[in-house]
């Protein structure tokens, strides 16, 4: 490629609606590679989290003292951890009201932990949307772009008595690296859409299944403790 049509040069040779088009894509592609980073860093340290949680779970320790451990250590704790807290915390409640039905004191810890649930998967999707908002528009952005510019060269060229490849070639070219720009932002949001999206769903599949075991666990010492009292 000669220097007159390098990249350079054909972006600052591009009309002002082009160049607007083209700064707004580039500002949207970083915004877009910021929100993938922080998401991929904030999607390993969920992981981590509940791996330690649930490593701790299963060992043996009692729950008394993993409600203890959680309530210390409720800011740096992860997302199965919260949903324990929350589903311990009203169980205890219930049981401090003097509370021994069996079926309201499940159901007040499952709707605890489901409503902890629901807030944690809305924290976990934050920035999704835009990701997916990049990725569907930032290739209309740029077509825009490209079709702005290539009616522009052609209002530049009616002027003109003879119009050959070389004098259409520079116009379009202008024209058309708006639309690499929005493919650029666009493919690199589409692929971590679907990336995150999928280890969303099993950090929600994982969070599920993790309120349907430490529900049967309750139940079980409702039932104990129902028993022992009779």
């Amino acid at each position: 490629m000669n220097q007159d049509l390098s990249i350079l040069r054909l972006v600052l040779n591009a009309s002002v609606v082009v160049q607007l088009v083209m700064l707004l894509l580039v500002v949207v592609s970083m915004a877009s590679w910021a929100a993938i980073f922080r998401k991929l860093f904030a999607l390993k340290r969920v992981k981590l989290l509940n791996d330690t949680f649930e490593r701790e779970f299963w060992s043996g320790t009692s729950l008394n003292d993993l409600f203890s451990a959680a309530a210390q250590n409720a800011r740096d704790s992860g997302p199965l951890e919260r949903i324990f807290a929350s589903g311990m915390r009203e169980y205890q409640k219930l049981r401090e009201r003097h509370i021994t039905d069996a079926s309201t004191l499940m159901d007040g810890a499952r709707r605890a932990m489901r409503a902890s649930y629901q807030r944690e998967l809305d924290v976990v999707e934050a920035n999704l949307s835009f990701l997916a908002s990049v990725g569907s528009v930032s290739p209309y952005l740029g077509l825009f772009g490209t079709v702005w510019g290539i009616m522009h060269a052609f209002t530049g060229l009616a002027s003109m008595q003879t119009v050959t490849l070389a004098t259409v070639a520079p116009g379009i070219a202008e024209a058309l690296v708006a639309t690499a720009i929005g493919l650029f932002a666009a493919i690199p949001a589409v692929v971590a859409y679907n990336r995150f999206a999928h280890d969303i769903d099993r950090i929600a599949i994982r969070l599920e299944t993790f309120i349907e075991e430490f529900s049967n666990i309750l139940q079980r010492n409702v039932s104990a403790q129902s028993a022992s009292g009779h």
